[in-house]
């Protein structure tokens, strides 16, 4: 395999994979909207093709190439969600193997950064070629199922995304002025804050397509709201054993975690003080 040719190779995430792949030696190619090369004309010339659209616009674009992609070819892709672009893929008679880069694609590279890896009907020796090409970017590649995958982001990405929008809403709605809060804002707070303004400042589509593409997210956000209720009950109790029980509780589950997570916030507030 020596080409590759990524649909939607003119956005954010695919130029920084054309970049990862011409460093590899690879003969990229791209299609978008306003080239002279069409999606089918990559399915049928490259070696390897890498679908790199929105979520909405995947398995539709998935659609147009299968038929026309063979065997000796790959076909992958790079989206948020894992089970229906890989369903959608194995229509086609091309290995399969599907990606989620848990980044986003403002980077100047890779290195650092975690990516999955959903091989679906994908040799062992073609998988791979794809972990030695991340890895020597010094990625790390974790291998799941499509479905693993889409149970586990459901928290790492839905789950948590969703408690910062309703964060930020809440925010809002309090009615608090907020350079009043900005101005007894603590670093530590000031890094939570942080987070909320990072995902307003980017696309709605794509956080809305990340909460409401993912089947399993609305079993996790369920779940979310019992329990907020239930810390909501705990803290109008009068019986402070209540919030203990509910913090320790929590506590143990994340006890292994809590060194780590101290280590990383300190650093982060160390670098924060310093640039103030």
């Amino acid at each position: 395999m020596n080409s590759i040719g990524i649909i939607g190779g003119n956005g954010g995430m695919g130029r920084l994979f054309s970049s990862v792949f011409s460093r590899a030696g690879y003969e990229v190619s791209v299609s978008g909207r306003n080239t002279r090369l069409s999606n089918r004309d990559l399915a049928e010339s490259c070696d390897i093709v890498m679908v790199s659209v929105p979520i909405r616009a995947t398995v539709g674009v998935i659609d147009e190439i299968a038929p026309v992609m063979k065997p000796e070819q790959v076909l992958c892709d790079l989206t948020s969600v894992k089970t229906m672009p890989v369903q959608a893929m194995l229509k086609s008679k091309a290995s399969v193997i599907g990606f989620h880069p848990m980044f986003g694609p403002k980077l100047p590279g890779i290195r650092g950064q975690n990516i999955v890896a959903t091989p679906a009907r994908c040799p062992d020796e073609i998988l791979s070629v794809f972990t030695s090409i991340f890895a020597s970017e010094g990625a790390q590649v974790t291998i799941m199922t499509p479905e693993e995958h889409d149970r586990v982001v459901a928290v790492v990405q839905g789950l948590v995304h969703f408690a910062t929008l309703a964060v930020a809403d809440a925010v809002r709605t309090s009615g608090t002025d907020f350079e009043k809060i900005l101005s007894v804002m603590s670093p530590v707070y000031r890094i939570e804050m942080g987070l909320i303004g990072r995902i307003l400042g980017q696309s709605s589509d794509l956080y809305g397509d990340i909460l409401r593409m993912n089947p399993e997210v609305m079993p996790v956000l369920n779940s979310f709201s019992d329990s907020v209720e239930k810390l909501r009950e705990s803290v109008a109790s009068t019986d402070e054993k209540e919030f203990q029980a509910f913090f320790n509780g929590n506590r143990e589950c994340f006890d292994e975690y809590i060194p780590l997570a101290t280590r990383d916030t300190d650093a982060l507030i160390e670098a924060l003080v310093n640039l103030t």
